[in-house]
């Protein structure tokens, strides 16, 4: 597969780093523990994500801040932007167990409540068009993978696998082919994942060409590593994340 000319490559990108108010506007819960909210505020005209896997920090104030200093202060965690427009933004949770500051507001925080976004920074950006697609994931991951999946073509050679608790917490992602989802039961975060990325040889390679997404909890890294050597991906072409550390509250990976 490493003999095959690429036809995409991932390009950095800065942003300008911004930090904007808004506020709670709307929470739908698409799964018992999983929820959509939608963020509302002049502010957030001009809010751009240029890559599906990008980072922007929330930051939960009890009350609207006078400064960003004050601002950056106040309690954060990361989070991929899902969609957004002139003067809104929608974002997703994953709330398992609730006891993080980023998910007891997702799932509680009274409509019009006070957010801050800041950034994104920096994007990672798919430019051109890879010849197949393996996008793999845990809750954390959706939101990337959504956008993700958004890019494959229809005759494109693809799998997406998602990882979570039980067949009650799938959610609806739309893409050219079916999701395949694991269930981990009460097994350890990723242990399922890490089985099915084990369990990959050089013939399950999805195609010519891939382009490798991979983001859970931090133990899935050595098998995605892993993986990427088996099939002959350039890493510099690959994303493999921790999106967050087992006993960390809501860790999410710097970009």
């Amino acid at each position: 597969m490493s003999d095959v000319k690429s036809g995409f490559s991932i390009e950095r990108q800065g942003l300008d780093l911004r930090f904007r108010a808004a506020t709670l506007a709307a929470r739908e819960w698409l799964a018992p523990s999983y929820v959509r909210v939608r963020l509302t505020g002049a502010e957030l005209a001009g809010f751009t994500s240029l890559g599906a896997d990008d980072h922007m920090r929330l930051f939960f104030a009890s009350e609207p801040t006078e400064s960003v200093d004050e601002l950056r202060a106040s309690p954060s965690r990361e989070y991929t932007p899902l969609a957004w427009g002139e003067d809104w933004l929608d974002v997703e949770f994953a709330v398992h167990g609730g006891e993080g500051v980023g998910t007891r507001w997702a799932a509680s925080a009274p409509v019009g409540s006070f957010i801050g976004v800041g950034g994104p920074r920096g994007s990672a950006v798919l430019t051109g068009t890879p010849g197949s697609w393996l996008l793999v994931g845990d809750e954390t991951a959706i939101p990337a993978i959504r956008r993700f999946a958004a890019m494959i073509s229809a005759d494109a050679p693809a799998r997406i696998v998602v990882e979570v608790v039980s067949d009650a917490d799938q959610v609806e992602i739309d893409a050219p082919v079916a999701v395949e989802w694991l269930h981990r039961g009460n097994a350890p975060a990723s242990s399922s994942l890490i089985a099915f990325l084990d369990s990959l040889g050089e013939a399950d390679a999805v195609g010519a060409d891939p382009f490798v997404f991979i983001a859970a909890e931090q133990q899935i890294v050595k098998p995605g590593r892993a993986l990427l050597a088996r099939w002959g991906v350039d890493v510099s072409k690959a994303v493999v994340k921790g999106y967050w550390k087992r006993d960390e509250a809501e860790h999410h990976a710097p970009h």
